[in-house]
């Protein structure tokens, strides 16, 4: 299953944000296993490697996405999904971004705790607890 991972779910994981850290760091395992295959979207790690510039030293911020490009493949944002996520039903432009990035690279559902502003999306969108409970053991 090939899974579009939302920025808030990997700052869970890299910022350590309880209660919802062991839920997504599980997820991010499962990737990491390659039992699930991990997508981001481009815009992601530019907003990443912002908002942990600010929480860290900036090396460790860029090894963080080093990381990141090492595990996850890249939904690229480009002319198409611009226009898509316009024409969508997602009223958050960056919401429907990541959802037409994710569908035009083939992404089966969203892994994001903004559930919310994905219900009038074009792919399925489940919070990490939901995805791992929805796995087979």
């Amino acid at each position: 299953m090939k899974v579009l991972v939302d920025t808030n779910v990997v700052l869970d994981v890299l910022l350590a944000r309880r209660p919802f850290v062991a839920a997504s760091a599980a997820v991010l395992g499962l990737i990491e296993q390659s039992r699930l295959e991990g997508l981001l979207c481009a815009t992601t790690l530019t907003t990443i490697d912002y908002l942990l510039a600010q929480a860290m030293p900036r090396p460790a911020a860029r090894q963080a996405v080093r990381k990141l490009l090492a595990l996850f493949e890249i939904a690229p944002v480009n002319r198409a999904v611009l226009e898509e996520a316009l024409r969508g039903k997602v009223t958050d432009f960056e919401d429907a971004v990541l959802d037409q990035a994710g569908r035009l690279a083939g992404a089966d559902l969203i892994v994001t705790r903004n559930l919310a502003d994905f219900r009038l999306a074009s792919l399925k969108a489940l919070g990490p607890d939901e995805l791992l409970a929805s796995l087979p053991e």
